[in-house]
């Protein structure tokens, strides 16, 4: 029996790769160069060919990292141990397509986009005709745009797409179906929806001012939603910005976009609607609400853009970020918040994000400064030193708050306040402890929530103040 020597011609952009090269040089090009990147987009969005090629030299794309749909992989070394060429030819840049296949030991004769032209849809089906004839090759592709080339194919491979492979089967077209479709739920663990405690903050002034009606409790849950519409819609963003430190991650690796679990576009659209149900949302309840959830996302894609790059900038930069959640929450309610309350939240946020820093640091492998971060294990020392001054800081704002006209007509058994510092103090260097030893979750607020003993501290201290603010006595007699 003759053996089967048709050649197999593989897409690349969610066929052998459960990526797009284009939105991975948009992303890649944003987090290296984002004026140079947005300058090109509007000069040649309607010009595909040109618009890949400048966004290819600025991302510097380091093709070897990016994810491969494992299905069609063991399809092409099937193909190639039978005898059969194996070729990309795709509507990415013709550079990235032949670095590609230089990563995957692939021939680098790619038919792809260069010199003008958008190898794309009718033009690719033509360029394949032209190189083995009608007929003269199997085509694996993902979409409907593949529909000229599957048609002048000999057989189809369709990956995900399974209205086009029921047509094509349909035409009486020899079909092979591939898995290539995402799932709700990944795109789910993208927005990170563990990290919403974070938007407990709002709480804050409502407690601090001893506010309990149901009325304002609402309001400040609406608040929370908000916040956590916004502060997903900007993990997005992160992710997005951080594929290629995420790939080299030994954990962050397998997050949804650098994984290729999820496309890039659905990541993409995901943002639009979560921005904009947490622009209704905040509007809903006053415009000055929107205005801190506006800067705090602004805040926020500045932190992913640049800041978290810059050593010291980035932690005060998160500390900040928490405390605009203790403004929302206030802000929300209407309510006044002491200066004294803010100036505690920073310094608190202060060592909390050191503690970040420090897990991050201490669970590296090596002494080099890790992707996309400004630390490495050597600076483990100072992180501490940083951490314990936050931890210092908060004590003593703590504790000079004690003395104002505003503790003194809250708590009126005032000395308590000063016995609540203990289990602070207990939790904080807890959290310290933990993070030099490796011993936390990368994200130290999501520890916290899980953390039982370091929970039984805050509630024994938030415990001690209810008590010296008398509101035991009221709530139960």
């Amino acid at each position: 029996m003759k053996a089967d020597k048709t050649p197999l011609v593989l897409d690349v952009d969610g066929t052998f790769l459960r990526t797009d090269m284009l939105f991975e040089c948009f992303w890649a090009g944003l987090g290296r160069a984002p004026a140079d990147t947005l300058r090109t987009c509007a000069a040649h969005f309607g010009d595909r060919a040109v618009l890949k090629r400048e966004l290819a030299e600025i991302a510097q794309l380091r093709t070897d990292l990016l994810p491969v749909n494992s299905d069609v992989a063991d399809l092409a070394r099937t193909a190639r141990a039978e005898g059969r060429e194996v070729v990309f030819a795709s509507a990415s840049d013709s550079a990235l397509v032949q670095a590609l296949a230089r990563d995957h030991g692939l021939p680098e004769t790619v038919i792809a986009s260069a010199d003008g032209q958008n190898m794309k849809g009718a033009a690719k089906a033509a360029a394949l005709v032209e190189t083995y004839g009608k007929g003269g090759f199997d085509y694996a592709g993902n979409e409907a745009a593949d529909r000229p080339v599957w048609a002048e194919a000999r057989g189809a491979v369709v990956v995900g797409a399974p209205a086009e492979a029921a047509a094509l089967e349909a035409a009486g077209k020899p079909v092979t179906r591939l898995a290539g479709t995402w799932q709700l739920g990944d795109l789910i663990r993208a927005l990170r929806p563990h990290q919403w405690v974070k938007n407990v903050l709002l709480l804050v002034p409502m407690l601090a001012s001893h506010y309990f009606d149901w009325s304002t409790l609402f309001t400040v849950l609406l608040g929370m939603v908000a916040f956590s519409f916004a502060a997903s819609s900007i993990y997005i963003v992160n992710d997005l910005l951080d594929l290629e430190a995420d790939r080299l991650h030994a954990t962050k690796h397998k997050r949804p976009f650098a994984s290729g679990t999820v496309p890039i576009s659905v990541g993409m659209a995901a943002w639009a609607v979560l921005t904009a149900l947490a622009v209704s949302l905040s509007l809903l309840i006053s415009p000055a609400f929107l205005g801190v959830v506006c800067l705090y996302m602004v805040l926020s894609l500045s932190y992913s853009l640049k800041l978290k790059r810059l050593r010291w900038v980035d932690i005060a930069t998160l500390a900040g970020l928490y405390t605009l959640r203790v403004v929302a929450g206030a802000l929300a309610v209407d309510v006044y918040v002491s200066g004294y309350l803010l100036v505690f939240i920073f310094p608190t946020f202060v060592t909390l994000g050191c503690v970040k820093r420090l897990t991050e640091v201490t669970l590296a492998t090596g002494d080099e400064r890790l992707p996309g971060r400004g630390y490495g294990r050597p600076d483990r020392g100072d992180l501490l030193n940083v951490a314990w001054l936050g931890t210092f800081g908060a004590l003593l704002v703590f504790f000079l708050y004690s003395f104002t006209e505003q503790a003194r007509e809250l708590y009126p058994t005032r000395w308590l306040l000063w016995v609540a510092l203990v289990p602070l103090f207990l939790w904080l260097w807890r959290m310290v402890r933990l993070g030099y030893q490796g011993k936390q979750d990368y994200d130290p607020i999501v520890f916290a929530a899980t953390d039982k003993h370091g929970l039984g501290l805050i509630f024994l201290m938030l415990a001690i103040m209810f008590y010296a603010a008398g509101l035991w006595q009221t709530w139960f007699g």
